[in-house]
């Protein structure tokens, strides 16, 4: 029917923005981090610290936002995340210790945890209504947010404070949470149609212990490949900076190359998965991440480590979307939440281990932990070819 297609078509929209929204303004913080540790007076491991506040918030909402949506709906719990996301960005550079830039992260990760489940399991019941592998070109949306965003502050790194920085992008996301948030609240998450006479697949159900069980597995491929997003994106603009001497815009750059290719390959991946199908997908991508983070970590030049993180983006670029595409397509709401969980627990607890390391080894040798992680997905990728119904 032409009035539901367009329909769906505007929550497409309005849900790719909000993905959008989130890259760029996690990304906008991101470029920051080296100005902030400078302004705390932070060690690499008291940072670390600090980052973990991210961390702690985000998990700890994870953990009871499916239930959320599926009181409240994924649409209403994704705005009011949005709302909460915008005003918390402001909070890091209004402190002056890492126990209270700790503090206020612990909101930002609360509210970047919260918004992340939600629009999540929304994109979940539309490409279910669809029936199209179309969840990478939200993620897509979501690393074309992060390219933006890291671009944009690596121009204004040299001219604009972090505080007015990341105040910026606070009436920015009030601004966008308000023109898609009305969009998206116009819209109830959809339904899947009857098919072949069985009840539609939104149809709450308790998952066994076998469905539990690959939920839980494809959680740790989320958390494998989204600790390299982390970690690329909170350590890679210092690595390139402080390891290989590279001008502050140019180090800022270094994220901007992975949201890039990270984009180019989840605007492609829905072509590929029809190609070559899941299984393929994740295999071949791990194995390129590990090799290109080899690169990216070791490289004794900044134009070779900027080639490694992107070949690492394109490698890691569909996994996290077919592991929680996956999880929810077996287990609904409650599956997305528990990847998620995973997942962005993978993307924010590495941060952290990554400063203890570099402070233990180097952060050269600390980041060669994504290429390894990045393996382990692969490895475990294809010990589950059965459940990805290829």
């Amino acid at each position: 029917m032409p009035g539901r297609s367009n329909d769906l078509t505007r929550l497409r929209i309005a849900l790719t923005t909000f993905f959008a929204l989130d890259g760029f303004v996690f990304a906008g913080w991101v470029v920051r981090i080296p100005a902030i540790k400078e302004q705390t007076g932070a060690s690499a491991s008291t940072l670390g610290l600090a980052l973990l506040g991210v961390s702690a918030g985000a998990v700890v909402t994870m953990m009871f936002t499916g239930r959320l949506c599926r009181r409240y709906g994924s649409h209403p719990v994704t705005v009011v995340c949005g709302v909460l996301l915008s005003l918390s960005v402001a909070l890091p550079p209004l402190t002056h210790s890492t126990w209270a830039l700790g503090a206020v992260l612990l909101i930002f990760g609360a509210a970047y945890g919260g918004i992340n489940v939600a629009f999540n399991s929304a994109a979940v019941d539309l490409v279910a209504v669809l029936r199209r592998p179309i969840m990478p070109s939200f993620h897509a949306a979501f690393s074309l947010g992060g390219m933006i965003g890291a671009g944009l502050g690596g121009l204004v790194a040299g001219s604009l404070s972090p505080t007015r920085h990341l105040l910026g992008l606070t009436v920015i996301g009030l601004l966008v949470t308000a023109v898609a948030g009305r969009a998206l609240l116009r819209y109830e998450s959809p339904v899947p149609p009857l098919d072949g006479g069985r009840p539609a697949e939104r149809a709450p159900r308790r998952p066994d212990s076998r469905t539990r069980r690959l939920v839980v597995v494809f959680g740790l491929i989320a958390l494998c490949t989204a600790y390299g997003e982390g970690a690329l994106a909170d350590w890679g603009t210092l690595h390139l900076e402080q390891d290989l001497d590279a001008h502050p815009g140019i180090a800022a750059a270094g994220y901007s190359c992975f949201a890039l290719a990270m984009t180019i390959g989840r605007l492609c991946g829905t072509t590929l998965l029809e190609r070559l199908g899941r299984t393929r997908t994740v295999v071949a991508g791990g194995t390129m991440a590990a090799v290109g983070m080899l690169v990216g970590s070791l490289a004794p030049s900044v134009w070779a480590a900027l080639l490694g993180f992107a070949v690492t983006g394109i490698g890691l670029a569909n996994i996290f979307p077919i592991a929680v595409e996956r999880a929810g397509a077996l287990a609904g709401p409650s599956g997305v939440a528990v990847a998620s969980t995973f997942g962005y627990g993978g993307m924010l607890l590495g941060p952290p281990a990554i400063g203890f390391m570099a402070d233990w080894f180097s952060l050269p040798i600390a980041l060669t932990s994504v290429a390894a992680l990045a393996a382990v997905a692969a490895v475990i990728g294809y010990g589950t070819r059965r459940a990805t119904a290829d």
